[in-house]
């Protein structure tokens, strides 16, 4: 499918429907059509099949093993004990028994068949949820910071961030008349006028958070759009505006790149929506449509310029952008363990290894959420906080998630640090594994960092198993990309905080590569460093990589200084 004929298909949607009812009736395939699977993006599904099983039911001349990932929409990653009994529900029923946290701060199931479709939406409508532009040409799931003290600054926060998502929301009923209503809707009647996007939406996808320092765990430079809160105390001031982030690229094609967000200025807490609105009317009127690989809002800002952008928004917007303020990130990672409420109550930061929790977890949260969480948030590093447990239930909540296998107890920094994408066996895009290969190459990096005694400093690793970059390798201090089975890209010199993107350091490296180069640098590591310097840091002061300036360089071949 040409990026012409997705541009064609979206201008004649009829406002995001296509056949997609009909697909979802026909009973002779488990898939829908190909033009419709562009669609139900924009509904928060991804049709998808079991890679494992291509070969085997390729040769007993069966059609592939589809299937659906959908992915909900939940804004700053908050929601109820109800809403969470309804996805836990959800993905013992329907899907595959598990819950994926996502890197967006939502969930998303995987392995669900067609026919259970309309089931699952309703569910999530009967608890105030939805998946609407959950994926799609749209703006997606905004993000939010979370606040280990639950102040009222992080509420604000998340309230801006619901707000923000609301007002980016594509117009269209689609959604509730397909998988709600589940009426033929008439192919003769106008679809509603889209406002904001207009009849062929977005060019791609949209991101956008809401960052406080000094925390950058929404990975704010990574966004399309990001507003990094400037507070004094509990006091909103305004926000920072970056503009231009973005993960994705393409093996050997240089004019696509990972790309850190500009600074380009401060606006006052009641400019966000205004700002928001113009930035992404910006994209759908200059984004490339041509050119799906260029057509991020990333390359709008490298074709036309920051000059050009800004008195754009300023047009649009009407809000004038003042000179940034100073800030300062000093992690991008998540805040785990128990911590004091203002209120006198804990929240407890619950580290979930690759996002992933399995039937047997799910099953030891029942009683715990049930009966005595107010609130959960999922982080944008795949963890889950629990809020407002009373003091005396701390003990027995603690001894039973360590029956289940939750938590940080006896885990590393590095694993505490590390994150993957699903991949194989799901994911069309996958090259190589990610989500169940990193757990175990993370072993063996933990048994070399045990050998030169740093296995307890804390140092980001990421893994994706293709260039789209969904775990965010590209800001990691140590980053591997799929290339092909058992292969990766392997960067190398982020910044700890995620201010700075890394450098490919090794090309189409297999573990044994990896491996080899790894036991090197931490060996140099444990013996060069500088007090409190991390990895990333240490790799670039110690010459063994270069920092990257833009992210042009990131895959760039030039030399570097191998130790």
């Amino acid at each position: 499918m040409s990026d012409l004929d997705v541009e064609q298909i979206k201008l004649s949607s009829r406002g995001l429907r296509g056949s997609i009812l009909d697909g979802l009736a026909d009973p002779a395939t488990g898939a829908i059509a190909e033009s419709d699977t562009v669609l139900t993006k924009f509904h928060g599904l991804y049709q998808q099949d079991d890679r494992d099983q291509r070969q085997r039911r390729r040769e007993a001349r069966l059609e592939p093993l589809y299937q659906f990932m959908l992915r909900v929409r939940i804004p700053g990653g908050d929601i109820s004990p109800e809403q969470w009994a309804a996805l836990d529900r959800v993905a013992t029923d329907l899907a595959n028994g598990t819950l994926r946290l996502t890197t967006r701060q939502t969930v998303q199931f995987h392995g669900l068949a067609k026919e259970s479709l309309q089931t699952l939406m309703r569910r999530l409508d009967a608890v105030l949820l939805d998946s609407i532009a959950a994926c799609g040409d749209v703006n997606r799931n905004v993000m939010s910071r979370i606040e280990p003290n639950a102040g009222p600054l992080e509420a604000e926060l998340l309230d801006r961030a619901r707000r923000l998502s609301e007002r980016l929301l594509p117009a269209t009923n689609a959604w509730r008349e397909i998988w709600i209503d589940g009426e033929k809707i008439d192919p003769d009647q106008p679809p509603e006028p889209e406002p904001l996007y207009g009849a062929t939406y977005l060019p791609r996808k949209f991101k956008a958070g809401i960052a406080l320092p000094p925390v950058n765990d929404v990975d704010i430079l990574s966004q399309d759009l990001g507003f990094i809160a400037i507070a004094e105390g509990e006091r909103l001031l305004g926000f920072n505006v970056t503009v231009g982030g973005g993960m994705g690229c393409s093996h050997g094609q240089a004019d696509t790149f990972p790309r850190l967000a500009d600074v380009i200025g401060f606006i006052a807490p009641e400019a966000l929506l205004a700002v928001a609105e113009a930035v992404l009317t910006i994209q759908r009127d200059h984004g490339e449509r041509v050119n799906r690989k260029r057509a991020r809002f990333k390359y709008t800002i490298e074709s036309h310029g920051l000059d050009w952008l800004k008195a754009e928004i300023v047009e649009r917007s009407g809000v004038e952008l003042a000179p940034a303020r100073p800030f300062q990130f000093t992690h991008n990672g998540d805040s785990l363990g128990w911590q004091e409420q203002p209120d006198g109550r804990w929240r407890l930061g619950l580290f979930v290894e690759n996002g992933r929790l399995l039937p047997r977890q799910l099953e030891a949260l029942r009683p715990i959420i049930a009966g005595r969480v107010e609130r959960i948030r999922f982080t944008p590093n795949q963890n889950l906080v629990l809020g407002g447990i009373a003091g005396s239930d701390r003990k027995a909540i603690q001894a039973e998630l360590a029956t289940a296998g939750l938590g940080e107890s006896n885990t590393s920094a590095l694993r505490r640090h590390a994150m993957a994408c699903v991949a194989l066996p799901t994911c069309g895009l996958a090259m190589a594994e990610a989500e169940r290969y990193l757990p175990d190459l993370l072993t063996r990096i933990e048994e070399l960092a045990a050998r030169h005694d740093i296995e307890q400093l804390p140092i980001t690793i990421r893994m994706s198993g293709c260039p789209n970059g969904c775990s965010r390798p590209y800001l990691a201090e140590i980053g591997f990309v799929g290339r092909a089975p058992g292969r990766y890209n392997f960067y190398l010199g982020a910044a700890f905080d995620g201010t700075r993107l890394n450098r490919l350091y090794r090309d189409n490296a297999d573990e044994t590569r990896i491996l080899a180069d790894i036991d090197e640098l931490f060996g140099r590591f444990a013996t060069e460093r500088r007090p409190e310097e991390h990895f990333g840091d240490f790799l670039i002061r110690a010459g063994i990589i270069e920092a990257v300036r833009h992210g042009s360089e990131v895959n760039a071949p030039i030399p570097v200084v191998v130790p």
